[in-house]
């Protein structure tokens, strides 16, 4: 017999007790002994109390053991240290540093390639990766892909782990997620706990294109972290660490717990692409551009307040051959309007290289549309 029962029958015992004897106060009858001798329920319901055996809890330390250490001991092993070497940087004493930047990764395939970010071997001519447990190795830079700041590099011979890759889309805010890597290069594979604070992020890079559809984390990320997995407590990646927003906000309140990742089916179909071919295709139009906003139309009297001014034409390029020339300023492609929340970058990157779409311009003071097939260019 199980303890809530037990106590479910002796609260009803205890009732009937009561019930009893304000019955007998009320009729002014005395309760005799022999009516309040135990009844045949009564005495079997006690007896299996008193021959119970007793219950005990006992805990061990070694069972303590949660879903979070779990997924870091499935995933840790599988992540590395990347350190890379920039030709012309500044020598400390005359003496060169073993290394100019440093980064995080993890490990996707038994074949040796790791997923980081493009920012952590942007223009390194030597890079390597430190394994958890100490050990170093060369590495190299299979590919990259600058808008979504991947990387994939390769090391030779056997791998310690490999990360699965989980299903980012399956995400939800509020669910508890772990980053691992190397912050500031010398803290290897520390671990630090967050939750999802949002998804389908979008930020501005200030370099003509945003990073769309990121996932937003208040699980600390330092510099190192970047490249590093954004890990669910299934033991999957579902993300990789790729920047944080520091500073000072209206009002002056400053920002903090602001993390964001890639995420990982994304990263997944880059780095497919990029081990099948050595690169990731990106869409094509084959023109030199300044993008157009408020503020630059109001300042230089444009007929548009959103939209891009073409600089030049590449001789034979998809634009080319669609018939646009410089000076000429891009409002629309397809049936996106280029505006506050779709820049030219991300607008073009919803098309694949040979599709074809309408391009809408404007040329003087009149309106245009031209046919335009995508071209390629390897990211």
């Amino acid at each position: 017999m199980n303890g809530k029962r037990v106590i479910y029958i002796l609260i009803l015992l205890m009732t009937a007790g009561l019930c009893g004897l304000s019955g007998a106060l009320i009729g002014g009858y005395v309760v005799s002994s022999r009516l309040i001798q135990p009844s045949t329920v009564q005495t079997q319901v006690v007896r299996a109390i008193e021959t119970a055996p007793p219950r005990t809890f006992e805990f061990s330390s070694s069972q303590i053991e949660t879903t979070i250490t779990q997924s870091v001991e499935k995933i840790g092993p599988a992540v590395v240290t990347v350190l890379g070497v920039i030709p012309g940087q500044q020598t400390f004493f005359g003496r060169t540093p073993d290394h100019d930047v440093s980064g995080s990764g993890v490990i996707i395939n038994e074949n040796g390639y790791i997923l980081t970010n493009n920012h952590v071997v942007e223009d390194t001519t030597e890079v390597s990766v430190i394994f958890a447990d100490g050990e170093q190795r060369p590495a190299q830079i299979v590919g990259t892909d600058i808008y979504a700041d991947l990387a994939v590099l390769k090391v030779d011979g056997p791998v310690p782990a490999i990360a699965p890759l989980g299903n980012s889309d399956t995400l939800k805010p509020g669910e508890t997620v772990i980053a691992i890597g190397s912050p500031l290069g010398d803290f290897k594979n520390s671990v630090t706990v967050g939750v999802v604070s949002a998804t389908g992020r979008m930020i501005e890079t200030g370099k003509g294109y945003n990073m769309e559809d990121l996932i937003q984390t208040d699980a600390a990320i330092n510099q190192g972290n970047s490249g590093g997995p954004l890990v669910n407590l299934v033991g999957e990646v579902v993300g990789i660490n790729t920047l944080v927003v520091r500073g000072t906000g209206t009002g002056g309140s400053v920002a903090e717990g602001l993390g964001f990742a890639i995420p990982a089916n994304s990263a997944a179909a880059v780095a497919e692409q990029i081990i099948e071919k050595g690169y990731f295709s990106r869409p094509y139009l084959g023109i030199r551009w300044q993008p157009i906003t408020p503020r630059i139309a109001s300042t230089y009297g444009l007929p548009v307040e959103w939209g891009v001014y073409v600089t030049q034409v590449i001789s034979n390029s998809p634009a080319d051959r669609a018939g646009l020339r410089k000076g000429d300023i891009i409002t629309k492609i397809g049936e996106i309007a280029l505006d506050a929340d779709h820049s030219y970058i991300n607008t073009l990157f919803k098309y694949s290289p040979g599709e074809t779409t309408k391009l809408e311009f404007l040329r003087g003071d009149r309106y245009l549309e031209t046919e335009v097939s995508i071209g390629e260019a390897r990211s």
